[in-house]
């Protein structure tokens, strides 16, 4: 006695059997009841059980892609993003009606066959020969949903997709076996579920439960019979029917589908009467796909969050393992960006930079010992309109950033402090630093061949005519002397420079490491993206650990599992003295120097301020010991001279360091950290070095001492190389300057 099967039909071997027997007959109704009559002509050599045989025995179902939701540290939604819009339910979750309306409009005899509708084949077959056309097709819903898996396997890649959907006898010869296999395996129900789950709606939605969202507003499982009917009539023709471009198409489509139903008694006539009597009550959802979408100016940090999940091997071995994953989607982000701090940092930016000003600004606040980012925001939004961008001037080219960051001016002075310092140069360090002088001579390099300035050629000089020392160390910083720090490079080289950086995580905007030039090594001349100085400060925070910056919690997959994601990597950079020098010298720059305007009253507090050639770039890079953060204002473009500009309203004649990033720095601050510890840093005691009273008298040997201390011998034990004190005609090369340096 056959073998019968669940919901009617014969076995596998049974079905392809009666198949073989009548491709011929059938052969372009199977193909998809699209060929013209001379198509069929030699579907009789193809239609033999050792071509039906090769075909491979097991359909390998791709995981259906999904929308990927991405959560901030408190668990609360920033975006998501989907290659198509789909949330997978199970049919429990799936309301009664639309289940029974699909099977209605698709497949009335789904409960009755097997993979194949014989009946429906001769019926159409018959139907098409009337007509002289095509006007009835025979795939059953098992056939159709496998064709939904090829197109699914085939992704975006359009060849692909022609392939899995042409109208050829051999792919529906492949479908059909494939339909054998899966009513063997699934059964009726979880066939019914797959079909449902994997369906194109139209609408950019995918599934029935995206399909109610985005029509109704309201989960699958609530929809009403008028509802359902609407969503199932829409599979034929998401584009004829779409309901919400043409309303009086979609209304005759449902009503057909109720009448149907109707006819195949799942409702009776007068319930099919009543909801067709009801017009379309359309409660549309736009769909809300991508880091467009984010909230609270959080559309960089998710697309940094993108661009770490594709440059990272931990999720897969290479760029295109990663993209199928992230495309599959699924997934549940757990970020780091904390609510709290990335709300703060939009409301300073919003505050003090105006989206259509002439320049822009960045603020990216990370975590010392972490290297969590918490916030990351900028004054022209992610989109594509007027004064809006995809380029996230937080990070690297390689992320997302600007092609080569921004040069940095002074907030690189730090960097080279601590490599003098770690050298063994004491905080108390005096140079000559006059108002103008030539780079060295030469200076020694990682090569061992020193870079050399011929003839002075190469020469720079301070903001104001009024800064000429002698300075010491934290004197040089809180004012930014550009002379002194050249004289500091001049002794030590580059080469302890960029060995510090290269602790610290400094790289060019595009990458690539610290050019082996004085001007980029103590001025600042060259792009570093603010999410780079910010982390590189939080090393100082840190007591001399460097921690590689971090995004990303945890992840989470559709089915539940949990998958690895990047750990920061903490490294000694430099010793705890050498960083808690610094924390001490910063301080000074908030205190009393070029900072003032940024600092924080209610917490130790450091940083550093920065400004560039022409003044196409201001910056402030400054930290507590629980959170660091740097800020960058100019034009992306490098194009605009920030002076007599008018920035967030607010008119300068010239922008400093401290004038307008310093205040965005300390309000983003502020916000963010209100109602957090406020440690303290540990601090390191500088002596004061002397003013040398002797100079005046050196210009004027007849003035007489005024008798106040320091008149006799300036600095005890500290020598001044006269050879170090020097001028010349020609001013620097290249984009850096210090804060405020200025030159043409």
């Amino acid at each position: 006695m056959p073998k019968k099967r669940s919901g009617g039909g014969l076995t596998g071997t049974q079905q392809a059997a009666k198949f073989l027997g009548v491709s011929v007959l059938a052969g372009a109704v199977l193909a998809g009841i699209a060929l013209p009559a001379a198509g069929a002509l030699g579907l009789a050599a193809k239609g033999t059980v050792e071509g039906f045989d090769t075909i491979p025995a097991n359909l390998k179902t791709p995981p259906l892609s999904q929308r990927t939701t991405i959560l901030d540290s408190e668990g609360g939604q920033i975006a998501t993003v989907y290659s198509r819009d789909r949330t997978v339910v199970p049919i429990e979750d799936i309301s009664p009606y639309m289940q029974k309306a699909i099977v209605a409009i698709e497949d009335a005899r789904f409960y009755e066959h097997g993979a194949i509708d014989l009946k429906g084949v001769l019926r159409a077959l018959n139907k098409n020969a009337q007509s002289g056309g095509v006007s009835e097709g025979a795939s059953t819903l098992t056939q159709q949903y496998v064709k939904n898996v090829f197109v699914e396997e085939a992704g975006d890649d359009p060849d692909k997709v022609a392939q899995a959907t042409q109208q050829t006898l051999g792919r529906k010869i492949r479908e059909l076996k494939y339909a054998i296999q899966v009513e063997e395996e699934l059964g009726k129900k979880k066939i019914l579920e797959n079909y449902l789950n994997i369906t194109f709606f139209g609408q950019q939605a995918y599934g029935v439960e995206a399909a109610s969202q985005r029509y109704f507003s309201k989960k699958a499982k609530d929809l009403k019979l008028e509802e359902a009917a609407l969503l199932a009539g829409i599979v034929q023709s998401p584009s004829r029917f779409d309901p919400v471009n043409d309303s009086e198409e979609a209304t005759k489509r449902r009503n057909i589908v109720l009448q149907r139903m109707a006819d195949v008694r799942d409702i009776s006539q007068a319930e099919a009467d009543k909801a067709k009597a009801s017009p379309i009550k359309l409660q549309v959802s736009k769909p809300k796909n991508g880091c467009i979408t984010a909230v609270n100016g959080a559309g960089f940090f998710c697309d940094y969050v993108r661009q770490v999940f594709l440059t990272d091997p931990v999720f897969g071995k290479t760029r295109e393992d990663r993209l199928k994953i992230w495309n599959q989607g699924g997934l549940t982000i757990r970020t780091t960006l904390d609510p709290q701090a990335q709300e703060s940092a939009q409301n300073s930016i919003k505050q003090h930079v105006y989206q259509t000003d002439k320049v822009a600004t960045a603020v990216t606040l990370v975590q010392p010992g972490t290297g969590k980012v918490v916030a990351m925001g900028q004054s022209k939004p992610y989109g594509f309109g007027k004064n809006e961008t995809q380029i996230n001037y937080s990070v690297n080219h390689g992320m997302g950033g600007s092609n080569y960051g921004f040069p940095v001016g002074s907030t690189f002075k730090p960097f080279l402090a601590a490599a003098a310092l770690e050298q063994g140069k004491p905080p108390t360090q005096v140079y000559p630093s006059p108002y103008k002088m030539p780079y060295p001579e030469s200076i020694s390099t990682c090569s061992g061949k020193p870079w050399v300035n011929p003839g002075g050629q190469q020469t720079l000089e301070n903001e104001n005519e009024t800064e000429v020392g002698p300075y010491p160390l934290k004197e040089a910083m809180a004012l930014s002397v550009n002379t002194y720090f050249v004289q500091m490079i001049g002794e030590i080289g580059m080469c302890p420079i960029l060995e510090m950086t290269g602790k610290l995580g400094v790289v060019q905007g595009n990458g690539t490491k610290m050019p082996e030039l004085p001007s980029a090594l103590t001025l600042g001349s060259t792009g570093v993206s603010p999410l780079n100085m910010a982390n590189a400060y939080a090393t100082f925070a840190n007591r001399g650990t460097y921690c590689t910056p971090t995004a990303i919690e945890s992840i989470t997959t559709a089915d539940g599992k949990s998958l690895k994601v990047p750990q920061t990597e903490c490294s000694k950079a430099m010793s705890e003295r050498t960083a808690d020098t610094i924390n001490t010298l910063l301080r000074g720059v908030i205190d009393s120097g070029t900072g003032r305007q940024a600092g924080l009253q209610s917490r130790d507090n450091a940083g550093k301020t920065g400004t560039t050639d022409f003044r196409k770039n201001a910056w402030f890079v400054g930290y507590t010991p629980n959170m660091s953060g740097a800020v960058w204002v100019g034009s992306a473009s490098q194009q605009v001279k920030m002076e007599y500009i008018t920035i967030g309203g607010q008119y300068h004649e010239k922008v400093f360091g401290g004038a307008v990033p310093g205040p965005i720095w300390k309000d983003a601050m502020t916000g963010a950290l209100d109602g957090e510890p406020a440690p303290p840093f540990v601090r390191v005691h500088i002596p004061d070095v002397p003013k040398d009273k002797d100079k005046d008298k050196e210009k004027d040997p007849h003035k007489p001492d005024d008798g106040k201390p320091g008149d006799q011998e300036p600095w005890p034990g500290i020598s001044i190389p006269p050879d170090l004190i020097g001028g010349g005609s020609n001013r620097g090369q290249g984009n850096g300057g210090g804060d405020g340096g200025n030159w043409p």
